[in-house]
C-alpha cells in the first residue's frame, strides 16, 4: 500500500505556529472513514443481483442494470423526513423504479420490498470495526476525547453506529441527519465542541471527504484536517487542500506525533 508522508499546512501557517496549540480531541467520521462503507455497498449489491437474478431469471447485463440504476439513485438521494415518506419507503422505491426502467415492469409487489432488505441486511453485516481500529480507538481515547461525527439520515446512521458496535470507543456521537445542518457547515462542528468542551484549535478532523470533512474542520479553524485517501489519487483541483492526508486511519498516530 501506498503511503503518504508530505504535511500540508494551510496558506499563512506554519509548523512552529501549529505545535504551540495542543490537540485535545479528534473528531472522527464514520463511513469510509473507520469501516468499510463502499466495500460492504459492493457486496450487498452483489447479493441482491444474484437474488434477482435467480427470482425473475433475468440476464447478467439486466441484472447488472437494475443494481447500477439503484446505485445511481441512492447517489442521488435527496431524503426529506417531513415529506411523509420514511427512509425505508425510498430506497425500496429506487429498488422498484431500477427494475422497472430496466424490465418494463415490477413482477411483485414485494420483490423491491425483499431486494432492499437484502441489500441492507448484507451491507449492515459487514460494516464492522477491525480490530486494529479497535485497537488505534482504544490507544486514542487514553489521551484524547473522541467524537464521532457523521452525515447522513438519522436512522440509516444509526443503524451503522450500532452496527459496528462503536458506541464505546466515543465520548459523544453526533449524526447530521438528526440537525438542521450537517458537515461542512459550522454550526454542526460548533456543537460538537461544545459536547467535548474544548476550543476548535484543540481539535483535529479526520474523515474521506474533502467536500464535507476537510471543508468543514477548515471551516470551522480545527487544529488540522487529516484526509483518509485510500484511492492514492490527488485532491481535485479547486478543493479545500488538507493540512495532512494518509492512506488508512491506522496512520493516524504519525500525525498525532508530528502536531505533538
Amino acid at each position: 500500500m501506498m503511503h503518504f508522508n508530505r504535511m500540508y499546512f494551510r496558506e499563512g501557517t506554519t509548523a512552529s505556529a501549529m505545535d504551540d496549540k495542543a490537540v485535545k480531541a479528534i473528531l472522527f467520521d464514520l463511513d469510509n472513514t473507520l469501516i468499510e462503507t463502499g466495500r460492504a455497498g459492493e457486496v450487498a449489491i452483489i447479493k441482491t443481483g444474484e437474488f434477482l437474478k435467480t427470482a425473475l431469471g433475468i440476464e447478467d447485463n439486466a441484472v447488472a442494470s437494475i443494481c447500477d440504476k439503484f446505485k445511481l439513485k441512492l447517489y442521488q438521494e435527496s431524503f426529506d423526513p417531513s415529506a411523509g415518506r420514511s427512509i425505508e419507503d425510498v430506497r425500496v422505491g429506487h429498488w422498484e423504479e431500477s427494475i422497472r426502467e430496466t424490465l418494463g415492469s415490477c413482477s411483485s409487489p414485494s420483490l423491491a420490498s425483499q431486494c432492499y432488505r437484502l441489500w441492507k441486511d448484507s451491507r449492515l453485516e459487514l460494516l464492522r470495526l477491525s480490530p486494529e481500529v479497535c485497537a488505534l480507538l482504544r490507544q486514542l481515547r487514553g489521551r484524547y476525547k473522541l467524537l464521532l461525527l457523521t452525515n447522513g439520515v438519522a436512522k440509516t446512521q444509526r443503524e451503522k453506529v450500532e452496527a459496528s458496535a462503536c458506541e464505546e470507543f466515543f465520548d459523544a456521537i453526533v449524526v447530521g441527519g438528526e440537525h438542521a445542518e450537517q458537515k461542512p457547515f459550522l454550526s454542526i462542528f460548533t456543537l460538537c465542541f461544545d459536547m467535548l468542551q474544548v476550543e476548535a484549535r484543540d481539535c483535529v478532523m479526520v474523515g474521506d471527504s474533502l467536500d464535507t470533512d476537510i471543508q468543514g474542520g477548515f471551516n470551522a479553524g480545527v487544529r488540522a484536517t487529516v484526509w483518509i485517501n485510500s484511492a492514492g489519487g490527488a485532491a481535485v483541483d479547486g478543493s479545500v487542500k488538507p493540512d495532512y492526508m494518509i492512506p488508512t486511519v491506522l496512520d493516524l498516530p504519525d500525525i498525532l506525533d508530528r502536531l505533538h
